[in-house]
Formats: structure tokens, C-alpha cells, sequence
């Protein structure tokens, strides 16, 4: 879904964009995730040389991306009418790292279950305010 995020001074037009680019070692490399579809940075971000660094560091990149997404007011409201319901990145193309196969329901749901602690967060936050 398309989401104005800003790191590391690099402004992309979706979470996704951001993400793929943070996998690029130098700034001249993330900028080529900047003018594209997110559709077209995922696939990109498969082409790419991946930074040696980057298994130790992409839960860390997509916690950063999620609290920069959904501390926005509309992505926020949106992610609280969700109420309790169990939030899973299901898919097709084999991710079963951050999602589940949605034939098999194989997977960590990585992504879902972090999304869902960010929503219990942002509840206690406003419980607590």
C-alpha cells in the first residue's frame, strides 16, 4: 500500500521501496527504489547485490519502516480498527520468513506478528494516555 516513508534521508513512495533499497550497501543504489512501483522495487530488490551484512539487520530495517509507518494518523487508525483480529502476510511466492503460504499456512509470519505487537502498543499507549 503506497506509504511515504523517510530513512536514512531517502524518502520512498511504500514501505516496500524502502525496505528492497535498504538492502543496497550506498546511497547512489537505494536511490533506484525511489521513482518505481513497489511491485517493480520487490523485484529489483531480488536482483541486486545484497549487502554482507543484511541477515543480521533486516528484522531491525523492517522495525524501523513499521514504527515510521504506522506512526502515521491513518495507517495508525487503520492498524487499531483491526481490533483483535490475527494479521498475517499471507502469500504465494514462497516468503515464509515474514508470511505464510496461503495453500499450506506454512510459515513464521514474521511481519504479521510484528504488526500485531505494534497494534497492542499503540493500544496501551492510548489506555495509558
Amino acid at each position: 500500500y503506497p506509504c511515504t516513508v523517510t530513512l536514512e534521508g531517502i524518502t520512498y513512495p511504500a514501505t516496500e521501496n524502502a525496505y528492497q533499497a535498504m538492502k543496497c550497501e550506498n546511497t547512489v543504489d537505494r536511490l533506484k527504489f525511489v521513482d518505481i512501483p513497489a511491485g517493480k522495487a520487490k523485484r529489483l530488490g531480488r536482483k541486486i547485490e545484497v549487502r554482507k551484512d543484511w541477515e543480521s539487520v533486516k528484522e531491525d530495517v523492517m522495525n524501523q519502516l513499521l514504527a515510521i509507518k504506522f506512526s502515521q494518523d491513518f495507517f495508525k487508525q487503520k492498524l487499531l480498527n483491526t481490533g483483535d483480529a490475527e494479521i498475517q502476510e499471507g502469500n504465494a511466492w514462497g516468503d515464509l520468513f515474514w508470511g505464510v503460504d496461503i495453500i499450506t499456512g506454512e510459515g513464521k509470519n514474521k511481519l504479521g506478528k510484528r504488526i500485531m505487537l505494534i497494534r497492542k502498543i499503540l493500544r496501551e499507549g492510548i489506555a495509558n494516555a
